[in-house]
């Protein structure tokens, strides 16, 4: 039986029909989002994913299991807090102990048809997805009890829904939109949106991923494209407390239709409050502004919106914590 917890900063909570989860058991990691989450590969959009664009979904299953991880190339500059969970940070993905199946593209939305591409080149949420499926779930292992997916979206999806009319629109021969109407009801809007997200979880775990984290979206409002504007931060915190609150109640529902998942969530909003309140003690000088440069030490920010890979090593030993001891109903 399911029931609703009070969570710490940042829990992680797992919903399961089975009572037990080892993360130590965990062999082949599969993550699907944005920015926070991609990891460049040599076959790879460069500096936007591991393989793979808009213009060339497909893929043979040798270029899939030949490409390799490229070091140090996330929105970080650095490490990002998946491959520091894995331990997976360069070169082929089945050579890693556990193995990272990337498909996160930089920059995407949930649906092409819900929010204008950043690029032409952009891999939205549901095809990524859609690219698993298709060319890889067949080729790359997902064992039952040794599999874990990470979702990690609606960073873009909450900035970018704000200033909607005056978004510059790319012209995409998969989501070929020339206009885009101003979004009034954000409640409907997010609704809609997670109509397609877990249309798009839900293909996942029919097609063999049941175990599932879900990150929520962080404090952007905090970043310093943000912090100039009072105005804009307030809106944008709004935005993501509603996007948050919608997409738990969304992960409960999906639940319930699928109790053979096991299901967690890491609430890093929380995390990232809480860090940049303490953020001396985590040996953050700076975190107001940023330092785009080749050693940012002392800064919680790495440009104007993506954190430093100091943070994602946090990020990633704080899930790590949590995934070793979560809370089971």
């Amino acid at each position: 039986m399911l029931r609703l917890l009070v969570l710490a900063a940042g829990a992680v909570v797992a919903t399961a029909a089975r009572n037990a989860f080892d993360w130590d058991s965990i062999t082949h990691m599969y993550a699907f989002g944005d920015s926070y989450t991609f990891v460049g590969g040599t076959l790879g959009h460069a500096n936007f994913s591991f393989i793979g664009d808009a213009f060339d979904l497909a893929f043979t299953p040798a270029q899939l299991l030949q490409n390799q991880i490229i070091f140090r190339n996330t929105s970080s500059d650095g490490a990002n807090w998946i491959e520091f969970l894995t331990g997976c940070f360069e070169g082929e993905p089945s050579e890693c102990t556990k193995q990272l199946w990337d498909f996160a593209f930089a920059g995407s939305d949930i649906d092409g048809n819900l929010l204008p591409l950043h690029h032409n080149f952009t891999v939205p949420l549901d095809d990524q997805v859609e690219q698993w499926v298709t060319y890889a779930s067949e080729v790359i292992p997902h064992p039952e009890d040794s599999t874990m997916t990470a979702w990690w979206i609606g960073i873009n999806d909450t900035g970018d829904s704000l200033g909607n009319s005056s978004v510059s629109i790319q012209f995409s021969f998969r989501y070929p939109k020339a206009t885009l109407e101003k979004i009034s009801n954000f409640t409907e809007f997010f609704e809609t949106e997670m109509t397609s997200y877990f249309t798009s979880v839900q293909k996942a775990h029919d097609n063999g991923l049941h175990t599932h984290l879900f990150i929520n979206v962080p404090a952007e409002e905090r970043s310093p494209s943000s912090l100039g504007s009072p105005t804009k931060a307030a809106s944008l915190k709004a935005n993501i407390l509603l996007y948050n609150s919608i997409l738990a109640q969304h992960i409960t529902a999906f639940k319930a239709t699928n109790p053979d998942a096991t299901i967690m969530t890491f609430d890093s909003n929380s995390w990232f409050n809480q860090i940049l309140d303490t953020a001396s003690e985590f040996g953050f000088t700076n975190i107001t502004g940023f330092c785009t440069c080749t050693d940012p030490e002392g800064f919680f920010w790495f440009d104007s919106g993506h954190p430093t890979e100091a943070v994602h090593k946090l990020l990633a030993n704080a899930i790590e914590t949590e995934l070793r001891d979560p809370t089971f109903v």
